[in-house]
């Protein structure tokens, strides 16, 4: 059975290999090196995985899976919301020093915010450091409550067009749909509740606090596994997008479309320009380049996407987007997608790229 599946993902590589060749979109240099690399890769690994990169100043483009596929965006969805705030705060209808209170239907895991007594007051520049910095889902939350759930995705609708982009909504709505597909009444569930699902690992425990919570015996669920329950949510396609479109959104961000010069740039610092954090895919380039990015993390799923040498108008910027689905997304996925980096950096920074980074 496993030499059957190894052999079947080595030949859906080689097949997908042979189909993307013929794209006008690998013209570039670079392009088939890198999609030697990304289709052995991708047969080695479990799982499917998508890459796209897009180098801005001559155009050229390489898409493994990236223009077709929806893929689940995770954590990675931060961005546009931030993208949809600091809008508002160019637009002057909201102020970065505006405080928001708590509310006990923010709170999600995981972050730190959770744990804050209802009621606290946290300022908009404090939500967007902790969504971004340490990608706190209830300051997602709460900034989502701030400038609404339709403008958000208006915003991200705008930044990546409506082909190859899904709704947004809360991280708590996540928790939700998902447990939804266990139990109808799981919606009814406090967000209280929520997180003390959450502290059960995923797998039969994760049913059993779903199941204890609702207080329903396990005949009543709709379905009996948290795989099945991931499997069709992830098949309603929210919170999802080809890495094209997020491409797209991060080429208008870095050459100043979607912001103020103020705005743009204070979204970089809160996307780690400055910090190496020997993660994912940044593991795989070189300490020295500049790299603004987010990850994206969910049960059997898992995403990274960035822009290298992001500033002067993205100049010299390198679009990079890379997800993958049915993979163990707290180990397995890092060691792909730091895999990925490197391929980048060996088939696609150039000596100009470098020197962008110094």
């Amino acid at each position: 059975m496993h030499q059957a599946a190894t052999l079947f993902r080595t030949l859906s590589a080689v097949c997908l290999l042979l189909c993307l060749s013929v794209k006008p979109a690998l013209s570039a240099p670079w392009a088939d090196a890198l999609q030697l690399e990304v289709a052995r890769i991708d047969a080695a690994s479990p799982g499917q995985l998508g890459v796209y990169v897009k180098r801005l100043a001559g155009g050229e483009t390489f898409s493994y899976g990236g223009d077709k596929t929806l893929w689940y965006l995770g954590s990675t969805v931060k961005v546009p919301i931030a993208i949809a705030v600091l809008q508002q705060v160019d637009a002057g209808k909201i102020r970065l020093g505006d405080e928001v209170t708590l509310l006990d239907t923010d709170k999600i895991e995981a972050g730190q915010l959770v744990w804050r007594k209802s009621g606290s007051i946290i300022t908009i520049n404090e939500l967007l450091n902790k969504m971004l910095g340490i990608s706190d889902n209830t300051a997602a939350n709460m900034l989502m409550r701030v400038v609404g759930e339709e403008q958000v995705n208006a915003s991200a609708r705008a930044a990546m067009g409506r082909e190859g982009f899904q709704k947004i909504t809360t991280l708590a709505q996540v928790r939700y749909d998902v447990y939804a597909e266990l139990h109808p009444d799981a919606r009814k569930l406090t967000n209280a509740q929520l997180v003390q699902i959450a502290a059960a690992p995923q797998g039969p425990q994760r049913v059993e606090g779903v199941r204890n919570a609702l207080g329903v015996s396990g005949s009543e669920l709709n379905a009996k596994t948290i795989d099945e329950a991931y499997a069709r949510y992830y098949k309603t396609g929210v919170n999802a997008a080809t890495l094209q479109a997020y491409a797209t959104m991060l080429e208008k961000l870095v050459t100043g479309k979607l912001l103020s010069a103020q705005s743009t740039q204070r979204l970089f610092t809160d996307m780690k320009l400055n910090i190496f954090t020997n993660y994912r895919v940044q593991a795989g380039l070189p300490r020295s380049v500049r790299f603004i990015h987010k990850t994206g993390t969910q049960y059997q799923r898992a995403c990274h996407s960035g822009v290298i040498n992001p500033e002067n108008g993205g100049a010299q910027a390198i679009i990079v987007a890379v997800c993958a689905a049915d993979i163990d997304e707290q180990n397995a996925a890092g060691k792909v997608f730091e895999q990925v980096g490197r391929a980048i950096t060996q088939k696609v920074l150039t000596p100009k790229d470098m020197a962008q980074a110094k």
